[in-house]
């Protein structure tokens, strides 16, 4: 495959840099894609990659490369989401219903199974932010380059996202006396 920059010449150097950050970045990315709640992590992954290689030409700093294709992941999960939302909407109710992935079943025989759960229960822009802050250890910078939104909103949905996660599991742990 040939890439071209933004002159028209040919930017192997591209290639090299997007193979580079997917052979050090496809499984935290495949696993946000994960938490996130994407019914193919892998899919997802592998979209933001093949994305980010037609749009490095592009990109002002290969440094955002990362934040790039992290914001990538988090739209396309999201668009999917809405998606599926959508065919189960108008799909009758006698279909079986989405098998989960592997990574999904993996995941939800870990330990932290209860954790999981009382995340999927967040609404999706809190469940992204926590994801983002925890999962992946990025700033509130970072965080908001990613979604899209202020310093300050990332602070307030991880704010509320680890209030309701808390309740959830005092809830649970109640539950489970």
């Amino acid at each position: 495959m040939r890439i071209l920059g933004e002159t028209g010449v040919e930017a192997p150097d591209a290639q090299a840099a997007v193979a580079g950050l997917f052979a050090a970045r496809y499984p935290e990315l495949v696993r946000l894609a994960g938490l996130l709640g994407a019914d193919d992590p892998e899919d997802i992954a592998q979209e933001a990659f093949a994305r980010l290689l037609r749009s490095y030409g592009s990109l002002r700093d290969a440094d955002a490369a990362l934040a790039c294709v992290r914001a990538t992941v988090c739209n396309l999960t999201r668009n999917r989401r809405r998606h599926l939302r959508v065919i189960r909407l108008r799909t009758p109710a006698e279909h079986p219903a989405d098998v989960a992935s592997s990574e999904q079943a993996v995941l939800l025989r870990e330990e932290q199974r209860e954790v999981l759960a009382a995340l999927a229960a967040l609404p999706p822009r809190r469940r992204e932010a926590i994801v983002l802050r925890y999962w992946l250890d990025l700033s509130e910078a970072e965080i908001a380059a990613v979604m899209g939104i202020s310093a300050g909103t990332v602070k307030s949905q991880v704010s509320r996202g680890l209030a309701a996660l808390g309740k959830t599991m005092e809830q649970a742990l109640e539950e489970g006396r």
